[in-house]
């Protein structure tokens, strides 16, 4: 019970209560086989039990040795080993029970890189293994032992136990040949720095135990990475010509065409591509997997010359990928060599294979986005604008729903993006604004990147101002296809995405500021100048407030107030002017809280904006047939400095069609006679349309229905355009005598 709880213990990873118990059982076992060695000569089992006895008591050393080698007590662990072997004797059995316990010692500190001790436990473990052949673990695990033992050298100190890991490594091959022992001893002569005819040796060793042909490439392999290039291809000839009949003899021609590249011999790894061409046509045909990693080499190849600029050497190693493929063959990755080799006959100016290439690819792979934008390229040089503008739609649609089928290549929206950019870019350099546009429009419409649509807008606006035709119809289409870009910016900066604050607030800034300006060309078309002012104020509500931002709010939401009724003037009077009167009541509004805050925090003592609001909303107000419109008169005669003027022309507004407010117009009128006869000098022509106005408004059905109060009131009138005109003549006469008065001194002077 002792032993297996002490056992348990050292299975838990508690050494020290293990030790405890492990005490205990041979305390117990050495008692026991004590009085049966005293006790009986004479009984028949006696010699059974001792063996029995004796056999758990190897069992409880063995634990605790590895007890004592968890616990870092290496030379106690020896101890009890030593004790186990000397046991042997009489329990042959576990010769191999012991050699294995030394080898996992001798693991277990190879990992903890105790490499002394490692090199103690294995060496015990192969001379334990060997005293019994019979009961032993067998060849094959002494010479794996033999191996570890080898490794254990290598990595300690290869050039001080170069002879211990190369007679380990021997007797292991001795034991039990393998593959993997004379893959270390070449391993071993190459870390050493063995000449080449030793390793040589080795090698050939090596193809005469046939091992198989994987291992021979990793060889050579080896060979490449310390640098023993010569002896590298020698080897690998040999292997060639040794596997010959091998079907899988293409992963060492492929292996040969690597290594070739590698060491920069192109000329000799195209002579070699060409051999495998040839055989492909002739029976010889690489193994799928062979002719895959053929491929990859070619591709690199022709890309790195590709990026180099040699586009003509770059093309060849394309046309030997080629090679490969069957005519009329149908594969994505036909269509993609295509696209490649397509770009290179670009780049060498022969325009027309180019053509024959990506139709190739076409057909191999129409649903790629590459693909599309190959027949882009060709058709901005071909100057087909048409064909152009279809391919950027196809790659747009295909950008928003991506090929996720097996042997699809996925079109991610960075690559989709990136290829649209590049596209704007090819056209520009090509003198084809609208195809760049019309490219950076479905970078707009299909990036998820608010950054990079923000970027494309601002080239889009920069590219309908970039026009030189400066006339008033061309300046009406480019502000027609500017307010769609300004309208996506501001859709695009509202919403919530990655991009920092101070780039978000930049933008919105700026096109806050092309809204403005372009408002201001809008002269002549009241709908352009409003959307565009309001454009200008949505996109401020994104930038941080202060007196400038809020004057420019200010001043947008009056504008588009302003063309809102300006275009309700000019328009007969329908749901669709009754919704627009409503919306300019809104600007209004906003504008009325706009101006609070301003003049909460400074007085605007000459600032029109609080007469011309109440005007507008009057306007709005009267045309709607809103009851307000006596509480905005009120609120206007409230100034400090009510205008005539004003007055008058709300006076006016009051029985506007379909504004019908004949009292609202009276009172107006009157307060502005009376504000002109105030004036030192009154202005005469103001006065008599006033009283004009006033009797035309107290006559409403003609003067031979006029009832008496009306008469009266129009008499009073009269009465009041006579006194005007006294006043005025008489002030007229009393200034002619003055100025004769003057004229007759100057004379009698003289």
């Amino acid at each position: 019970m002792a032993s297996k709880t002490g056992r348990t213990w050292l299975d838990c990873k508690n050494p020290q209560m293990a030790d405890h118990f492990l005490k205990l059982a041979v305390k117990s076992l050495e008692t026991l086989y004590s009085q049966l060695t005293t006790r009986s000569n004479a009984a028949a089992d006696s010699s059974s039990s001792k063996a029995d006895v004796e056999k758990d008591l190897l069992r409880i050393l063995s634990c605790q040795a590895e007890s004592a080698l968890t616990q870092g007590n290496h030379h106690e662990a020896v101890g009890y080993v030593q004790r186990c072997k000397d046991m042997l004797q009489r329990l042959p059995k576990d010769t191999a029970y012991l050699s294995f316990m030394c080898y996992n010692f001798g693991l277990e500190m190879y990992n903890l890189r105790k490499f002394e001790e490692s090199s103690f436990w294995l060496g015990q473990s192969y001379d334990i293994g060997k005293t019994n052949v019979k009961y032993g673990p067998g060849s094959d695990v002494l010479a794996k032992a033999l191996r570890l033992l080898a490794t254990v050298y290598v990595e300690w100190d290869c050039q001080q136990f170069q002879e211990q890991a190369l007679n380990a490594v021997s007797l292991a091959n001795k034991e039990c040949v393998s593959t993997s022992g004379l893959y270390l001893k070449i391993r071993i002569l190459m870390r050493c720095g063995a000449p080449d005819n030793l390793i040589s040796t080795g090698l050939i060793e090596m193809l005469e135990s046939q091992v198989s042909l994987e291992v021979c490439l990793s060889i050579v392999k080896l060979l490449m990475v310390e640098d023993r290039d010569l002896l590298a291809f020698e080897y690998l000839k040999r292997v060639c010509q040794h596997f010959e009949s091998s079907p899988d003899l293409g992963s060492a021609l492929v292996l040969h065409i690597e290594l070739l590249l590698q060491r920069g011999k192109e000329l000799l790894a195209k002579q070699k591509t060409e051999n495998i061409i040839t055989g492909h046509y002739t029976g010889k045909q690489l193994a799928p997997e062979a002719l895959s990693c053929l491929h990859v080499l070619l591709w690199d190849q022709g890309s790195k010359h590709y990026e180099a600029g040699n586009y003509a050497e770059a093309l060849e190693w394309y046309n030997y990928s080629v090679s490969f493929f069957k005519s009329g063959q149908i594969e994505p990755n036909l269509g993609k060599l295509q696209r490649n080799r397509a770009s290179c006959f670009l780049q060498l100016q022969q325009l027309e294979k180019a053509k024959d290439a990506i139709r190739e690819a076409e057909r191999c792979d129409p649903e790629s986005i590459f693909t599309l934008f190959g027949i882009y390229k060709i058709a901005i040089l071909e100057s087909n604008t048409e064909k152009a503008a279809e391919a950027l739609s196809s790659m747009g649609l295909l950008s928003k729903s991506p090929l996720c089928k097996e042997d699809k290549l996925l079109v991610s929206d960075t690559a989709a993006s990136y290829l649209l950019s590049l596209a704007a870019q090819i056209a520009l350099e090509n003198g084809k604004q609208e195809a760049a546009m019309k490219a950076l429009e479905v970078l707009c419409q299909t990036s998820n990147d608010e950054a990079q649509v923000v970027t494309a807008l601002r080239c889009l606006v920069r590219l309908v101002f970039s026009t030189t035709d400066e006339s008033a119809e061309r300046r009406d289409v480019n502000l027609d296809v500017l307010l769609p870009y300004l309208k996506m910016a501001l859709q695009t900066l509202s919403r919530q995405s990655q991009m920092a604050a101070e780039q978000r607030i930049e933008a919105a800034n700026w096109f806050r500021k092309t809204a403005w300006n372009s408002a201001l060309q809008c002269e002549g078309s009241p709908d352009r100048m409003r959307d565009f002012f309001v454009l200008s104020y949505q996109l401020s509500l994104l930038c941080p407030t202060d007196r400038v931002l809020l004057m420019g709010q200010k001043t947008c939401l009056l504008m588009a107030a302003a063309a809102s009724l300006e275009l309700c003037r000019n328009s007969p009077y329908s749901a669709q002017v009754e919704e627009e009167l409503t919306q300019a009541l809104e600007y209004i509004q906003t504008c009325w809280e706009v101006w609070k805050t301003l003049k909460a925090s400074e007085s605007f003592p000459s600032d029109p904006t609080e007469s011309l609001l109440l005007l507008y909303e009057f306007e709005t107000r009267a045309k709607l047939n809103d009851t307000k419109v006596e509480v905005i008169l009120e609120s206007v005669l409230e100034l400090e400095n009510v205008e005539a003027k004003v007055l008058e022309t709300m006076a006016a507004l009051a029985m506007e069609a379909p504004a019908y407010f004949p009292r609202l117009c009276k009172k107006a009128l009157r307060i502005a006679l009376s504000l002109h006869k105030k004036q030192s000098q009154p202005d005469l022509a103001h006065c008599s349309k006033c009283i004009h106005d006033l009797i035309k408004l107290s006559l409403p059905s003609g003067v031979a229905e006029v009832e008496a109060r009306a008469l009266a009131e129009v008499w009073d009138y009269f009465e009041e355009a006579l006194s005007i005109i006294s006043a005025a003549m008489s002030d007229l006469y009393s200034k002619i005598l003055d100025q004769l008065d003057k004229a007759k001194k100057n004379t009698m002077e003289n």
